[in-house]
């Protein structure tokens, strides 16, 4: 298992107007994609997939768990 966090940075149409999107967000890899994740160099561009979900029981906060990563 690897927990990281991911940089996201877009532009996105909101109500007609464009936004500038910029969040970081904890992800959680298992097996195969751990070995990827955290084989990655800071900085890396990447595409990621998956749900998010509570990072556990006893914590509200968010994690998304990945399914897929394309470098």
């Amino acid at each position: 298992m690897t927990e990281a966090t991911l940089g996201h940075h877009s532009e996105q149409q909101e109500a007609d107007l464009k936004r500038q999107v910029t969040c970081e967000v904890p992800v959680k890899a298992l097996g195969n994609l751990a070995h990827q994740l955290a084989a990655a160099t800071i900085g890396t561009s990447l595409k990621a997939t998956g749900f998010i979900a509570a990072k556990s029981l006893k914590s509200r906060q968010l994690i998304l768990h990945l399914d897929t990563i394309e470098f």
